[in-house]
């Protein structure tokens, strides 16, 4: 029996999250319920139709973890030209994001609530996608849970993969030390390319968020990575 269980743990995928959502808002919850089957996107795993998320076609990026929406909502209403999927395991934020498409008309954004490691592994297919979006994930500073941290180098290389030649990976952090670390995982995938040969100068289409101007006051600074999908060599 105890070898069993020994076994069941060790097959457990690594999660880099952990679940610590409160009890909904009744508005979260309406959103939840009426807005979720308009802007929201089922899965239950294998290869995602990613052609059929919206009636037009246009490129699409992809954006983990977008906590309470605000940054995604913003940048999708900038850039009609885009189709934004955002993912996320947290049901409060999804539903003031939903609120949020509804209430902005943003008809280029969907969500999706799902793990997005086993999304990106599982249901995304190669070459699909003309931008990933990685704002501020858990960096897991204790060096014990390193491992939960969502940028490893076998998450990059399935980035990689996923990314059409020329699509973009933007990443951000405040928290200098897990900035180094994605830093140094990048520059080991020979599919990403650095334009910046570091951080980049500014947060480009990135805008600011509550969540980033309370970690300012704090005196982090934060730093952006911004890279481009090359061809295989």
């Amino acid at each position: 029996m105890a070898n069993r269980l020994v076994s069941a743990a060790a097959d457990r995928p690594i999660r880099s999250f952990v679940r610590r959502e409160g009890r909904l808002t009744a508005g979260q919850q309406r959103a939840l319920d009426e807005l979720y089957p308009q802007f929201g996107v089922e899965w239950t795993g294998g290869s995602l139709d990613v052609d059929g998320l919206f009636a037009q076609s246009a490129p699409l990026v992809l954006d983990i973890g977008y906590g309470d929406g605000e940054a995604l909502a913003e940048i999708a209403a900038a850039h009609p030209a885009r189709h934004y999927l955002g993912v996320e395991v947290y049901r409060a934020g999804t539903g003031r994001l939903l609120r949020r498409i509804e209430s902005g008309g943003i008809g280029n954004l969907k969500v999706l609530l799902a793990d997005a490691s086993e999304l990106l592994k599982e249901g995304i297919p190669t070459a699909s996608l003309a931008g990933l979006q990685l704002f501020f994930p858990d960096p897991w500073p204790k060096k014990r849970h390193h491992k939960r941290r969502m940028v490893q180098a076998p998450w990059l290389a399935t980035v990689a993969d996923r990314l059409q030649p020329g699509g973009f990976l933007h990443m951000a952090t405040d928290w200098a030390e897990y900035a180094e670390w994605m830093l140094e995982l990048t520059e080991a995938e020979p599919r990403l390319h650095n334009p910046h040969g570091g951080f980049a100068p500014d947060a480009g289409d990135r805008p600011g968020t509550r969540f980033e101007r309370r970690g300012v006051r704090k005196g982090h600074a934060v730093f952006d990575l911004i890279l481009e999908r090359v061809t295989s060599p």
